[in-house]
């Protein structure tokens, strides 16, 4: 009687941990959800969710919020307002982009992304800021304390720097991980039978070719994902990616038709430093 007792109480804790996993992965990540629904995001970012799919994308990625995560070039911070209350009580979010110490340029697009942060602190006062500025200033992180570096849409705004340049900027994204750490890429797809022009000046990229890059620097590639994929996209647009949604460079003239395409197609790539 008494093992059966025993038995019984043993295959219901089994089965409570199995129950529990099985919760645990339909919740997903409770608090990545509820940093992309959180306050700290600007209505017209939540309003592209269903074009960029910040969730699927980060879980992709492996993300997870006692990470300290460095997200390259943020430019205006859609990313932004949901890393940082994401990683803001476990983690550590290090916002690398203009150098506050660089041209007349860089320190007002630099004031102008601390002017964000500063305007909501209970999202964003914990944030850090490094600088980012291909080909000279790489104040990414400290070597070998990052799990996780970030790039959204900015690769073809590198090759300009030319083989060496991109060489050197990789490089520097695989010093600043920690051995296992991910690299995180999320980048404008040109079709393989199209031809690469040298400066990216469509702003679609080859996935090949930013693969390679990485291999290069001593990352391997642990994942590919289409989350961002739109078949749609054919990237053959007059004004290159920007034609499409939602900038619209050619404003009126065909915007019927970009506006049905959708925004671009992405590659979602996911590298991880041995």
């Amino acid at each position: 009687m008494i093992k059966r007792v025993i038995l019984t109480t043993a295959l219901g804790a089994a089965m409570a941990l199995v129950g529990g996993a099985a919760l645990a992965a339909e919740n997903g990540d409770a608090a990545l959800k509820a940093a992309i629904a959180g306050s700290a995001r600007l209505p017209a970012n939540v309003a592209r969710d269903g074009e960029r799919h910040p969730y699927e994308t980060l879980r992709f990625f492996g993300i997870k919020p006692t990470m300290t995560v460095v997200e390259l070039a943020p430019g205006g911070g859609w990313y932004t307002e949901i890393l940082a209350p994401y990683l803001r009580e476990q983690g550590s979010l290090i916002a690398a982009g203009s150098d506050p110490q660089g041209s007349e340029g860089a320190r007002r697009s630099a004031a102008r992304f601390q002017q964000k942060l500063d305007a909501n602190p209970a999202a964003f006062d914990k944030v850090k800021i490094g600088a980012f500025a291909p080909p000279t200033t790489y104040r990414i992180a400290p070597k070998g304390t990052a799990d996780m570096v970030l790039t959204f849409r900015n690769i073809h705004n590198w090759i300009p720097i030319g083989d060496e340049g991109l060489k050197v900027l990789f490089s520097q994204v695989h010093d600043s991980l920690k051995p296992g750490g991910v690299f995180g890429v999320v980048e404008h797809r040109l079709p393989a039978n199209k031809a690469q022009d040298a400066k990216a000046s469509t702003g679609y990229m080859h996935e090949a070719y930013v693969i390679k890059l990485a291999e290069n620097a001593g990352f391997k590639l642990a994942g590919k994902s289409e989350i961002n994929a739109n078949p749609k996209d054919k990237a053959d647009h007059e004004g290159g990616v920007w034609a499409l949604p939602p900038t619209y460079a050619n404003k009126d003239v065909d915007r019927a038709k970009y506006e049905a395409i959708g925004e671009s197609d992405r590659m979602t790539l996911k590298f991880v430093k041995p």
